[in-house]
């Protein structure tokens, strides 16, 4: 009996994000036309905004105060550890233990993925 009832529970629950409500009507004559992002944003744009507020098409927002994040330049990890002969940086011991066995010139190529300066200079 406990088996129909939780089965019988998964069936009945609906998802959250679903609105049974939302329906494209078909008897309309005129089709229904949706915006593309690009005619979301240049519509956005020909809006008048002051000068002080902050949007995401605007290029003068604020600097953030949170530190960038840091990834590893080999997996794309977080990457909390940094080598110091290299400066590249690796997420485990793994990553690490390859890393030393890398030639000069692939982890320059690394660096210069990350837009990092040159191990040279």
């Amino acid at each position: 009996m406990e088996i129909m009832n939780t089965e019988e529970q998964r069936t009945e629950q609906k998802p959250v994000f679903k609105q049974t409500s939302f329906q494209i009507s078909k008897s309309a004559k005129k089709k229904c036309v949706w915006k593309g992002l690009k005619q979301i944003v240049s519509s956005e744009k020909a809006l008048p905004w002051p000068e002080t507020v902050v949007h995401y098409s605007a290029i003068n927002a604020p600097p953030s105060f949170k530190p960038p994040e840091k990834f590893s330049d080999l997996s794309g990890l977080p990457a909390p550890y940094t080598d110091p002969q290299t400066r590249l940086r690796f997420a485990n011991k793994d990553e690490y233990a390859t890393i030393i066995d890398l030639p000069m010139d692939i982890t320059a190529g690394y660096l210069a993925l990350r837009g990092a300066t040159s191990i040279v200079g």
